[in-house]
């Protein structure tokens, strides 16, 4: 895996860095450490490793809870890693614009779930999954991988469960969401340089993780 943090790289202005290697936990983790998160490529099997140039971040105390939102969170009950197989699968579904999820991720964070470095949080309604994300833990980064909603506000209500939960344990932490898109600005996303998001992710890995405790 290539280190950001060397002169060279860091220069780069490609959000891509690398292309190979595998998806075994021990890769996984290796790479989130270093700054780097994978998709799948174009090609059967090729695999895509990023650090972009300017990095998705939701500052922990930056979250915008608008009036209708709040009233919204009425509606749900937050729940911790009880369907993680459920969220990952309705990330992927193929129907969805601009799915990148294939079932080689799903197997590699499924695995990840298993060792206790992936999680999800849930949104339900009756006692019906209708919303939630997934992530992988190490220290105090969670690195956001994917969310979903079938009920208005439900990914959104999974999110605020998110921050609540990591705004609650001391230390630095970072919330990374690889990058800001329209929607995820909404919400209070911001963008890091690269250079900036390793300083941070360096200090955060030291913390104790959110979801051990």
């Amino acid at each position: 895996m290539p280190d950001l943090r060397s002169a060279a790289l860091d220069a780069s202005l490609d959000d891509l860095v690398a292309v190979g290697a595998d998806l075994a936990p021990g890769t996984l983790l290796s790479a989130y450490r270093l700054g780097l998160f994978p998709m799948p490529g174009d090609v059967p099997g090729e695999l895509l490793w990023f650090c972009p140039v300017a990095r998705g971040v939701l500052p922990l105390d930056g979250l915008r809870v608008t009036r209708s939102l709040r009233k919204s969170l009425k509606r749900f009950e937050i729940r911790v890693d009880t369907a993680f197989d459920d969220v990952v699968a309705a990330c992927a579904d193929p129907s969805r614009e601009g799915g990148w999820i294939d079932g080689s991720i799903m197997a590699a964070y499924g695995e990840l779930h298993r060792l206790g470095w992936a999680h999800s949080v849930e949104a339900w309604s009756d006692g019906t999954l209708v919303g939630g994300l997934y992530g992988v833990e190490i220290g105090g980064l969670f690195a956001g991988e994917s969310m979903f909603h079938r009920a208005t506000d439900a990914s959104k209500a999974a999110l605020v469960g998110l921050v609540s939960l990591l705004a609650a344990v001391p230390g630095p932490r970072v919330l990374d969401v690889q990058w800001r898109t329209p929607h995820l600005a909404s919400l209070g996303v911001v963008e890091v340089p690269r250079r900036d998001y390793l300083r941070l992710l360096d200090a955060a890995l030291g913390s104790p993780a959110a979801f051990s405790l």
